[in-house]
């Protein structure tokens, strides 16, 4: 038992090394004065910095933020409405919604990401941010109402008919009881939606136009002439904002309420 313990271990300490190895080193060499990345010449924070002052980067995250912090909340709303409506239907019926809910999530993103822009080039949409922002709301329903319909399942629905009979309306029932129950789920929901959009890239790449050079995109223009300790600041500073919101919405949705 202790050889096989010890053997367990030594894989999964290899496996985390083999997962998390290279994020190290990516936020180890962030610090690097050298301008080539592999050639250690001391620690400075002047790359981080020099992100302050490009004016196309900035731009670039105003895009991210934009598109993440819109679509996020065109599809809380859509994946929640859609989440709520499950709820009253038949089985056989929730079934099938959920087979196509999942569908997206299991598709190549590039099949995604050339459907989402076949489709706006056949209705002549112009590709911008608009178009973006519509193809992020796309992926990002399903994972908000498959969060939002585990909670769904988990409430006592003894509660909901203690309020309707103490004389409460729908409405009344949906503020004051559904909605505080499923609040962990919806900011776990909210925090996920815009990590994913914050990050995505491919989705991104066929459906942004002029005007609309996200984060992802325009490291990914920066990594073609070389990577720098600049490249390797911005995505320490990517990783960093994305795993605090995933963090966050863990702590939300393992929340009691």
């Amino acid at each position: 038992m202790t050889r096989r313990w010890f053997g367990l271990n030594t894989i999964s300490l290899l496996a985390m090394l083999f997962l998390y190895g290279p994020i190290f080193v990516l936020v180890l060499y962030s610090f690097n004065s050298a301008h080539l990345s592999m050639a250690w010449r001391g620690t400075t924070l002047k790359w981080y910095a020099a992100l302050m002052h490009d004016e196309a980067l900035l731009t670039a995250t105003a895009n991210s933020l934009l598109i993440a912090l819109v679509s996020t909340v065109g599809a809380t709303c859509l994946g929640g409405l859609l989440a709520l409506g499950m709820e009253g239907m038949p089985h056989r019926r929730q079934q099938i919604l959920e087979g196509g809910l999942v569908l997206p999530l299991v598709i190549p993103e590039v099949m995604m990401g050339v459907a989402l822009m076949l489709f706006f080039v056949m209705v002549k949409m112009p590709l911008g941010l608009t178009t973006v922002i519509l193809g992020h709301i796309v992926f990002n329903i399903p994972l908000v109402t498959i969060m939002i319909r585990t909670r769904l399942r988990k409430l006592d629905p003894l509660l909901r008919e203690a309020a309707a009979d103490l004389g409460a309306d729908s409405w009344q029932v949906f503020r004051y009881v559904t909605l505080p129950l499923l609040r962990p789920a919806i900011w776990g929901a909210v925090l996920v939606a815009f990590t994913v959009s914050l990050d995505d890239f491919l989705v991104t790449f066929f459906t942004a136009g002029p005007g609309a050079t996200t984060l992802p995109l325009k490291v990914y223009s920066m990594i073609k002439s070389g990577v720098t300790p600049e490249i390797n600041a911005l995505s320490a500073l990517l990783l960093v904002v994305s795993m605090m919101c995933v963090a966050l919405s863990l702590h939300l949705q393992r929340r009691e309420v």
